[in-house]
């Protein structure tokens, strides 16, 4: 028997809905409470510990993974690959986590502060920048370009690199100086003797925001910030499958970061209008058809509109009202799979509130006949 895993959200102290930010966030200050050299007489445990907090910051992180353990719980998240930490050396997992995860660098950075912490942040150098913020941007689309997908374009309005100093920050090139207050190297190093021995905390240096640098004349045009705000037109492909509650991740077309640092990401919130016909259901879609009272006993063949044109179904002799006929592969498009969803087509029997005197006479004659 696999043993039962907890739930990520409650391993992080985090809610359902919380941010990328929140994540990391929970994230850091867990870590850094249970890394190993903070719990010497419970080593093993706290190595355990720190995996289970690893495998919930991987999860949560991942917008793909997360969104299958939302849909599917672990059986979602071990279809994407993801087997977890637990066989994994702890000092493999802490000095290398981000290059065996495929995470890269953004994943280092999560451990800078319990590195520092413990003395290990003099192999950093100097410390990166902060990227720029992640933007959301809505989008409202039909049901019709749901399935088909869609190319459309975009205004996201945000800040963008100033184009006069280069994201510098400076009114020119020679204005950038190495910060007075570290030297340049962005950071500060307070030595401290306790009880477990000596430890060395790395913070980042207030004066420059652990850049390292400081300018001299701030550039006109973006006050020394090194951007400006304005809207900026992108293109997008959105596709087939998408439902309303999708998240779709542009790299690096979020907000640029501060005096030149990397850009944040766009991330597109997809909502998808109601339809007239159609309710969805997954990838599977619901409609309703209305038949008459003799199609109902005596069987026929109908068309039925879908999302890519006309099909026909047969009703059989005899069919109640409320059956639900099931048109194979004629739902929507399965996102990141092959194949469609089903279309449920459920029969509504119409019984005539008026009636002329022809039709009264026969249904008398049947009545007659027991039926």
């Amino acid at each position: 028997m696999s043993e039962k895993k907890r739930d990520p959200y409650e391993v992080l102290g985090v809610s359902r809905n919380a941010t990328k930010d929140e994540i990391k966030r929970a994230f850091r200050k867990k870590a850094i409470k249970y890394h190993p050299d903070r719990n010497p007489d419970k080593r093993e445990w706290a190595e355990e510990k720190f995996k289970e907090l690893a495998e919930a910051y991987e999860i949560l992180s991942d917008d793909r993974k997360r969104q299958m353990y939302d849909r599917f719980g672990w059986d979602g998240v071990r279809s994407t690959g993801f087997s977890g930490f637990r066989d994994i050396n702890f000092e493999d997992l802490f000095s290398s986590f981000g290059d065996i995860f495929g995470f890269g660098s953004g994943f280092g950075d999560v451990f800078s502060s319990i590195s520092d912490i413990f003395g290990f942040g003099g192999r950093r150098g100097r410390q990166r920048q902060t990227r720029g913020n992640d933007v959301r941007l809505d989008v409202e689309i039909t049901l019709e370009e749901a399935f088909h997908g869609k190319k459309m374009e975009i205004k996201v309005p945000k800040y963008t690199q100033c184009m006069k100093c280069g994201g510098t920050g400076a009114e020119s090139s020679d204005d950038i100086i190495s910060c007075p207050a570290c030297n340049g190297t962005g950071q500060r190093r307070i030595v401290r003797s306790t009880a477990f021995g000596q430890m060395i905390n790395i913070t980042t240096c207030s004066k420059c925001n652990g850049s390292g640098r400081a300018i001299r004349h701030k550039c006109k045009e973006c006050k020394g910030t090194g951007r400006i705000k304005k809207s900026k037109k992108i293109s997008i492909d959105i596709p087939p499958g998408v439902e309303s509650g999708t998240r779709l991740r542009i790299q690096g077309e979020g907000e640029a970061g501060p005096h030149g640092a990397p850009p944040g990401d766009l991330y597109l919130v997809i909502h998808v209008k109601p339809h007239k016909i159609f309710e969805r259901h997954d990838e599977h879609l619901l409609c309703e058809k209305t038949i008459t009272f003799s199609q109902a006993v005596l069987g026929d063949k109908i068309p039925i509109e879908t999302l890519d044109g006309h099909t026909t179904l047969t009703i059989p002799a005899g069919t109640k009202s409320g059956t639900v006929f099931r048109l194979k592969g004629k739902g929507m498009p399965r996102i990141r799979r092959y194949g469609r969803g089903d279309l449920l087509c459920k029969i509504e029997v119409e019984i005539p509130k008026k009636i002329t005197k022809e039709q009264r006479e026969l249904l008398i004659k049947l009545k007659e006949l027991g039926m």
